[in-house]
């Protein structure tokens, strides 16, 4: 199943861009007018992240997402056969800050969240910088299309640690100077064990990992962006967080973080995620502090 799937996969990515973009407005029309997948779930989350904004500006949105959304699925289809010049092309940021933090010898994280393309910016960042990359996925279900993502996430050398058994997964190079890649504002499946913090004003939680590691590493944390100049070209911004996570209070770092997510979600709406409900769980007096 892996080999037809691959096999079929190569063959479309031969295509060029300009093509593939016309079965993403195809799938595009489907997901959003005809299907209205997880429509219902975008809108719901919209609202509650912009009550102030009216219908018309919530739809506008929308369907900018939902077109960045095929985007980066079809755009990941191209990066099976993408050459390294192709994914430098088509992604570029201001890394001189992380070569700097290599020079002094500092573990890095980087926290990222679901901004689109994450795939593509996985696979671009290792040709651009002198560390050693890892970034922290959620295995899938299904075998071959398990394997598939793991090729294509690892083809320019970043080594892929599921999520799943992260604590072992890394110990072989915890002693090593390398750039970890977290997808940040992934939702936690333990509400209870999770910082509960105010997220576009309601009760959320957030995942504990990304900072609990960059404290127990010593680890410099950067916070990214990812922003989409044009169709197909994409730009990272990456900001200094703290050079010493030790030095800050626990759970600071979080805040920090939540604050960073929050201001750039809301300069560009429909580079996010929306299609997750981000705000299913409640808060309970008995999962902790809720920190403002």
């Amino acid at each position: 199943m892996y080999y037809i799937l691959y096999g079929l996969l190569y063959l479309l990515s031969l295509l060029p861009l300009s093509i593939l973009y016309l079965l993403s407005d195809a799938v595009f029309f489907i997901l959003y007018h005809v299907a209205g997948y997880r429509k219902e779930v975008v809108m719901q989350n919209l609202t509650l992240a912009f009550p102030e904004k009216n219908e018309s500006d919530k739809r506008a949105i929308a369907k900018k997402f939902y077109l960045n959304f095929t985007d980066t699925f079809i755009e990941t289809i191209k990066l099976v056969s993408a050459s390294d010049q192709f994914l430098k092309t088509h992604f570029s940021g201001n890394t001189e800050m992380l070569e700097e933090l290599y020079q002094k010898g500092k573990k890095v994280q980087v926290h990222l969240a679901h901004n689109f393309n994450w795939e593509l910016a996985n696979i671009t960042m290792p040709l651009y910088m002198s560390y050693q990359m890892m970034a922290v996925y959620m295995p899938i279900k299904n075998k071959a299309v398990d394997r598939l993502f793991l090729k294509i996430r690892s083809k320019t050398g970043c080594i892929m640690l599921p999520a799943t058994t992260i604590s072992r997964a890394i110990i072989p190079y915890r002693n090593q100077q390398y750039l970890l890649a977290l997808l940040a504002d992934q939702n936690p499946g333990v509400p209870s064990k999770s910082f509960w913090l105010n997220f576009f004003g309601k009760p959320t939680p957030f995942v504990k990992g990304p900072e609990k590691s960059a404290r127990a590493n010593d680890a410099a944390v950067v916070f990214a962006q990812i922003m989409k100049p044009k169709r197909g070209y994409y730009k990272a911004h990456f900001t200094l967080a703290t050079e010493t996570p030790l030095n800050l209070p626990e759970k600071e770092l979080t805040s920090i973080y939540i604050k960073y997510l929050e201001k750039i979600i809301r300069e560009y709406p429909e580079m996010w995620l929306w299609s997750h409900r981000r705000w299913k769980h409640e808060w309970k007096p008995e999962y902790g502090p809720l920190i403002q």
